[in-house]
């Protein structure tokens, strides 16, 4: 028997995710939008109900590519707010759209948001020592960092867990259990 992470319980999308995803070290930055976008529009939901939508989110924002998204208009927002397919937020729709904007802005200042991003951690994952008697956190020191310089750059809709999340998500921290059998695999990925 696998011992695995219990949050992601026995629903094969989301076993999926957890077995190939949550937690490796991201450095595209596209996927990094992805994150980012998807981590804001879960605020208040559970994840599983954006992962069930999430091709539906790479449609509708253009494959998370942040120029063109940021190139999105009214007529965009307004078309997505009729979309099923997605979680109709209006304030959540526009962010994306306008965090497009401060994501190639830093970008542009640091060469690639994935060198901005990597920074907090200095380049390293940190490895969590997470167990049942130790369960994972919602916010860090760094996640709260992390986010007062995303908003001061002109991110909204965001704070520091769902940034927090999305330190997990893409491997800037690994929050794998220490009985799960992606903790260790994990901890050998270099980025």
């Amino acid at each position: 028997m696998i011992s695995r992470c219990s949050w992601c319980g026995d629903d094969p999308l989301y076993v999926a995710y957890h077995d190939q995803e949550w937690g490796v070290p991201v450095t595209d930055d596209r996927k990094l939008f992805e994150f980012l976008c998807l981590e804001s529009a879960q605020a208040g939901l559970s994840w599983i109900t954006i992962l069930r939508r999430r091709e539906a989110y790479r449609k509708a924002f253009l494959g998370f590519d942040p120029e063109r998204v940021v190139r999105m208009t009214e007529a965009d927002v307004q078309r997505l707010m009729g979309d099923a397919s997605i979680i109709r937020n209006q304030a959540k729709i526009r962010a994306c759209i306008n965090n497009a904007r401060a994501f190639l802005k830093i970008q542009e200042d640091f060469g690639s948001f994935a060198l901005f991003q990597w920074q907090f951690v200095n380049g390293e994952p940190l490895q969590g020592k997470r167990s049942a008697k130790n369960p994972i956190v919602a916010t860090s020191e760094i996640s709260d960092w992390f986010t007062h310089e995303l908003k001061s750059s002109g991110f909204q809709f965001l704070g520091s867990t769902v940034i927090y999340a999305h330190m997990q998500a893409c491997g800037m921290v690994n929050d794998h259990l220490n009985t799960c059998f992606r903790h260790s695999q994990v901890k050998t990925i270099q980025i």
